[in-house]
This record gives C-alpha cells, structure tokens and sequence, in this order.
C-alpha cells in the first residue's frame, strides 16, 4: 500500500469503489467485508477498514461467544440483582457495599502478548486492568493474578516464568497496588499458550460511579496521558505497519509497552476529576485504542461524535492515520467535558503534569466522524463499529473421544495399580504431593510481590482468599478468590465450569465474608474447532446455571479465544473470581492456625467420596480421565453459610478449603502457614464415608472444608452444624507443641520435613 492510501479519505472511497483493500491480513472474513461495504453503501477508506477489524475481531467483539454468553445476564433472579449497581457491558461490573461504598472488579486475559513478550505483556495487562477500574470512578485497591505457564522443566518456562512475574511485580509494586492472591499451575499443555489473566478490583463512593459514553451535544471530548505511539500495533487488531505501507522498514512492536509511574500520575489525575465532577463520561484506551474508545463512547451516549485526528499528541510523527487510530500505546484515557468545566480540566491537567489535547465534540448526528488535516477519513455509525459487528452461531457438538476418555478412570488405569496404603508410603506420598508443582509453595512469585503496600492488606496469598479493607474507619472490606482446573473441565467442560465457581465461593467463604459477585475470564481454543465449541458452550452453561444457584451474579469479564498452538488446544480454563463483602474485616478468618491456637480442634465438614479421576495425584501419575468430582452447589451454599456465620460468631479461628490435594493438601497447607503442628486421626471419617486412609487423603471431594475451632466454642459449632444438616467429623487438634504433622497411627512429618519438601520445587527450577 502506498502512503496515499493511509490518508484515504471518504470522498476518494466513494470514488474509488474498485481499490483492492488488505481486508484479509487484517483478520476479516469475506462475508465480513461485504457487510462492511453494505452498512456503508460503499468500500470503507484505509482508516475504516482498520477500525471495523479490529472492533469486529473476537477479542473486541466476542462475535462467536455473544449468543452463549447472554445466559449471564438471561440467568438472573431479581434478589441477585439488589446489589448490583453496574453490570455486564461497563468496564467493569459495580456492586453496593452499603454505607454509601462501592466496588468494581474485573478479570481479562493478557495471554498472547505475555508469551511474545513475557515481562511487557504481563505488565500491561495489569495496566489495562487497573484502567478498567479508573474508568467506573474507583479507586484501585489491589490486583491479583492467576497464572498457567507450561511444564516446570521445560527450556522455555525460564523465559516465559521470569518474564511474566517480573512484570506483573514491576508494574504492580510501581502502582502501589498490592498483590493479594491468584494462582500459579503447571501443565505441558498451557506450553505454547501460557494464561496470563490480571484482575483488579477498586472502591468507590456512590456519587463517584462514572460510565462509559458521551453525551451533550457541545461537549468536548479529550485525550489525556502518554502519547501515542507505535508501540501495540498488531495486538488485537491484528495490524501490522507493514500492512498499510510496505516501505517502512521495521515492523512496530505487536506488545504493547507500559510505564506504570505515568499510570499512577494518571490515577490520582482522574481521581481529582470525578472528586470535582469534571468529566461527563469517560473510557480507558486499550485494544484498539482510539478506534475503541470513540467508537464505544459514541455509540453508549445520546448523538454522535466528531474528532481530528491530527490533534492527537504523538511520540512518533511517522504514524499514519490508521496506526493512531489502533495504536494500543498504555497510559492513556479520553472523556468528555462540558464547554464550562474546560479551564477546570485543563487545570487539573497542569497540576499534574499530564498532556492533554481536544479532539472534537459531541454531536447529534448519531456519526462517528474522524478528519485528518480536515478530510473525511471515517463515517460511521458508532453502533455498527463497537455493539452491531456479526454474531455467530458457531457449531458444535460433544466429542467424539469425550466418552472413552471419561471411561478411562484412575482406578481403572494401570496408574492407579499399587497405591501408597502403609503408613510410611503416604508419609511420602503427601511430601511428594506437596512438592509438586502444583502444590509447592509459591513464594519465589509472591515475594516479588508488595502485598501489603497501602497498609489495607488484610489476608493475602498463601491464604485462601484475598481480603483488602474499603473503609478505614468502620473496617467494611472485600475478599476475592481466583479459582480454575483446567483437568477438571477437560473432563466435563459444564462440571468442571461448575466446580471452578464453587472452589472460588468456598473460598471467600473461608474467609468469612459473603459471596456477592462473579468475574469470569473464559480460556479457551479456537471457536472454529466444533469440538472447543462445544467445550466454551458447556462451560458458560454450567456456569451461568450454578451463579444462578449460587446467587451471585456475573457482573463481567473477559473471553480470550484460539489458546492452541496448531491443532492442540489448551484445556478449557474458565477462571473465575468471586468477590465476597466484609462488614469489618478485622473478623477475617485466615487460613492456617497461630501457636496460641494449641488445642483447638480440628473439624472436617463434609463428605468424602471416592473421587481420584483429574485430581492431583493423578496428575503426579501422569493420568488424565475419568469424571471429575461431583458439584452439589446446594452443598457449597450450606457450607458457605456455616463458614460465614461460624467466623462472624468467632467459633472458629482458622479455615481452609479442600480442592486440589484433598485433605493432604489442606492439613499441610494449614501446618506451614505459621509453622504449628497438628494431631489427627483418620479413623472416623474412613468407616463413616467407607474409604480407605489413601482416599480419606487424596480424594478431591468437594463442599468440604477444614476448621479450627476453640473448645470453647465446640458444643456451639456442633449444634449449629447439627441444626443445619451438616456432616462433620473432628478430626483432631492443633498441638503447637510437636512441630509435626501427626496422623495417628500412620505417619509423622516434622514440620520442616514438610517445608523443605514444599518450599523447595519453585527454588530449583528458577531460583
């Protein structure tokens, strides 16, 4: 293409019907290009065509997963709704907190930059996120990270672990944003599509809740922060320079690069702007840039909107109108602002030190126009570009290996033969467990880390949830948990979906406060593969059908798509986050017993069952088959509300849930947490349940949980179990004394036997 062509101007498209236009590289379909030509009544200038693919592309548009995903918002009770301020198609979702207090969140994925580029994809998804989150008006809080990088051992993990961690921890720790929790998971599968998602959460006050679109004919829309630049094209627009002209000599960076101190500037800038009610709407710049954030702000507000192109304030006076338009260059933000909150905008601007420029106004023509130098280059309706894009049915249908690989069970599997029964194999297989992987410690990440930063901290990883105060002065706070396997919902995509929202409930409600909302980030292969389909199709419906349940909403999230490298697709991920409320989170319970616990006992609520297929230890076998564990959400919901109510009436001091790793996991994790011992016998819930002493340690039942609790408060905790139908089994109690982990008549583990096993994986491979 030539230069003359980056400047393509309406009046030349309409002149010009037959110029053959680079649709196709640009990832549009046939069908796709003709329904652009259609909707304009001609062929689309350079600038259009690079707008439409990439607001039509499935990142942006999520044009094969639309029709599925609307469940989220079809699979809604009115009592679901009471709480929630904002839902799916803001930034981010809002739910009340009460006392005039507010929080959004949300998850996305960062997953192909983050494996091309491993430290500045995984720092720009957490600035994307974070920008999410300013955009609603809040104030960021804290962020998490759920993280699935290849198998440990492999060549290129050094690369990709390193790279991600440091830049996940550079840009996070710049912010000043703690880092309160997520999770890290090996598999060889996730080799070539390591997930990298990012989520954030931030409060606000009710009166500060901005949205998304521009409104007021007259009022003036504006571009503030970084300039833009080359950098980020080719992300999700899937646009190269090369593209448009051929000549250039270098392609320009497909990741984006972000600088975290101007986002922080960016931060306390916009915060002073909602403070003093200068902006009418605002939205973030992230993929597709200022092709997004007109068109999206124009198509959610009352008219239109006109914008030159050439005021944009630029770090490379090379770009074309085209590379402006989809340039993903970080830190920056438009909003729109009445004609007499100018002065007071721009002065907020100049305190800060933040550029600035005008682009245009709102209008009523219900268009989107664009100039370059005074010349048409876009006319759109702004729907057509960001809401109206194609919608697919795609097809699918189950499998045709879905049925022997779920009759292919680990008890079945030769890799079940001769499993660990006498005292001291299960000593080594729990150490081998907790070694693993999986399993270890994962403070070699976390360390990198400032999960205490701002001072609001009041659990962090390795603690089930994440919790962070809100408010100082009542002590109102929010806990999140980040939860997935993937094994799990290769098994049975609309189970293991299922499971993946209840092990996140669970969680929160270990901490003890309420479930209240959902984020989802659904990973997924290519939806042109009926097969994926089919698995993305289950895993929205298990999990539209067990919120729905559960009574928590799915207030928004993220879809990222063709996770596969060649015709191997990733296991189905959808992670999902659940964000629980707090009345004071000086009641947080943490995940693990302190030494003046000493003689507390310990309780296991729940049943356990035969279930080995997908767990952990089959994995360590190197099994995968079977049926995952059975999901009984009225379950989840009865032990969620004992844990909630328990820890608000103090009657326990410490909970952990049980998932991967069973009980062996759960009891280890709870030892090492402050290095306390326990004592327990496994007798009890071996002839209740029926199972062996490997089962009782191994198996991933679900809806289960293990509690501390003080003996004065033993007869209460029975009773209010007992009332409520919930089995339980004591188990034992914690001895601060031993410095082990006794199970009684079976083995000991000293405490450092067990750290050294666990601490010791995430040292050798990266340490």
């Amino acid at each position: 293409m030539t230069q003359e062509f980056n400047i393509d101007t309406v009046e030349n498209a309409e002149g010009t019907p037959d110029v053959e236009l680079p649709w196709a590289e640009l990832g549009l379909k046939q069908n796709e290009f003709d329904e652009i030509v259609k909707i304009l009544g001609r062929r689309p200038t350079a600038a259009e065509l690079a707008m439409y693919s990439v607001m039509w592309s499935e990142h942006c548009s999520y044009k094969s997963t639309k029709n599925h995903l609307r469940q989220f918002g079809q699979k809604v009770t009115e009592e679901m709704k009471k709480d929630l301020m904002v839902g799916i198609g803001e930034n981010a979702g809002v739910t009340d907190l009460g006392d005039g207090w507010a929080v959004t969140f949300k998850i996305e994925s960062h997953n192909s930059p983050s494996f091309v580029e491993p430290y500045q994809g995984a720092a720009t998804g957490i600035g994307g996120i974070v920008r999410d989150i300013i955009s609603m008006g809040a104030r960021p809080i804290a962020v998490m990270d759920p993280l699935r990088f290849g198998a440990i051992d492999h060549e290129d993990s050094q690369r990709v672990v390193h790279g991600v961690v440091s830049g996940i921890g550079g840009y996070g720790n710049s912010l000043g944003l703690p880092n309160i929790g997520g999770e890290t998971v090996f598999d060889p599968i996730y080799q070539g599509n390591p997930l990298v998602n990012a989520l954030a959460v931030g409060a606000l006050r009710h009166e500060d809740l901005r949205l998304a679109n521009a409104s007021g004919v007259g009022n003036k829309v504006v571009l503030f922060g970084a300039r833009t630049g080359g950098d980020g094209i080719g992300g999700a627009s899937v646009l190269a320079s090369e593209s448009f002209d051929d000549t250039k000599p270098s392609k320009r960076p497909a990741v984006q690069v972000g600088d975290p101190f101007s986002e922080k500037v960016l931060i306390e800038c916009c915060l002073e702007l909602f403070k003093s009610s200068l902006v009418e709407g605002i939205q973030d710049l992230g993929a597709a840039g200022i092709s997004c954030a007109t068109s999206e702000l124009a198509s959610n507000g009352e008219g239109g909107m006109q914008v030159e192109l050439t005021d944009v304030l630029l770090r490379d006076p090379t770009l074309t109108p085209g590379e402006i338009l989809m340039s993903e260059s970080q830190e920056r933000m438009m909003a729109v602002v009445t004609p007499a909150n100018v002065a007071a905008f721009e002065a907020v601007m100049d305190k800060y030190g933040v550029e600035y420029s005008w682009l245009g106004e709102v209008t009523d023509t219900n268009r989107l126009i664009i100039t370059w130098k005074g010349e048409v280059i876009v006319d759109v309706d702004p729907k057509t570009v960001a809401h109206d894009g194609p919608v697919y049915d795609r097809p699918y249908a189950r499998p045709e290996w879905q049925d022997a690989l779920q009759a292919d069970t680990f008890r079945s599997s030769a890799a079940g033969a001769n499993l660990p029964s006498t005292g001291e194999e299960l000593k080594s297989a729990v150490l081998e467990l907790i070694a693993s992987p999986n399993m270890c410690d994962k403070s070699w990440i976390t360390r990198q880390y400032d999960r205490y930063v701002g001072g609001n901290t009041a659990l962090a990883a390795p603690d089930d949830a994440g919790v962070v105060r809100v408010d100082e002065e009542t002590g109102l706070g929010v806990a999140i948990a980040t939860d997935a396997n993937g094994r799990y919902t290769y098994l049975d995509p609309y189970v293991g979906a299922q499971l993946a929202l209840a092990e996140s409930y669970r969680n929160v409600a270990t901490s003890g406060a309420i479930p209240a909302a959902v984020s989802d980030c659904l990973n997924y292969g290519s939806p042109e593969d009926s097969d994926v389909m089919w698995q993305l199709a289950e895993g929205i419906r298990g999990l539209s059908d067990a919120c729905m349940e559960l009574g928590v909403p799915v207030t928004g999230g993220n879809v990222s798509l063709y996770n596969q490298t060649g015709d191997k697709a990733i296991h189905p991920t959808p992670v999902v986050a659940t964000l629980g409320k707090l009345d004071d989170v000086a009641r947080r319970t943490p995940s693990g017993w302190r030494p003046e616990a000493d003689g507390q006992a310990i309780y296991l609520i729940g049943t356990t069952k035969d279930e080995l297929d997908g767990s952990e230890f089959a994995n360590l076998r190197g099994h995968l088959g079977g049926l995952p564990p059975q999901v009984d959400l009225a379950a989840e919901k009865a032990l969620g509300a004992i844990l909630i109510n328990a820890s608000r009436d103090g009657m326990v001091d410490a909970a952990h849930d049980l998932s991967e790793g069973g009980l062996a996991a759960a009891l280890s994790e709870m030892v090492l947490r402050y290095g306390v011992g326990a004592r327990v016998a496994l007798d009890e819930i071996c002839q209740r349940d029926g199972i062996d002493a490997f089962t009782a340690l191994f198996s991933e039942s679900q809806a289960r949980a293990l509690v501390a609790v003080p003996r004065s408060e033993e007869v209460r905790f029975n009773d209010m179990t007992s009332a409520r139908g919930i089995t339980v089994a004591r188990l034992g109690v914690v001895d601060a004394q031993s410095g082990a982990l006794e199970v009684q008549g079976l083995f000991t583990a000293s405490v450092d036997e067990l750290r050294e096993a666990n601490e010791g994986t995430m040292e050798k491979y990266f340490g």
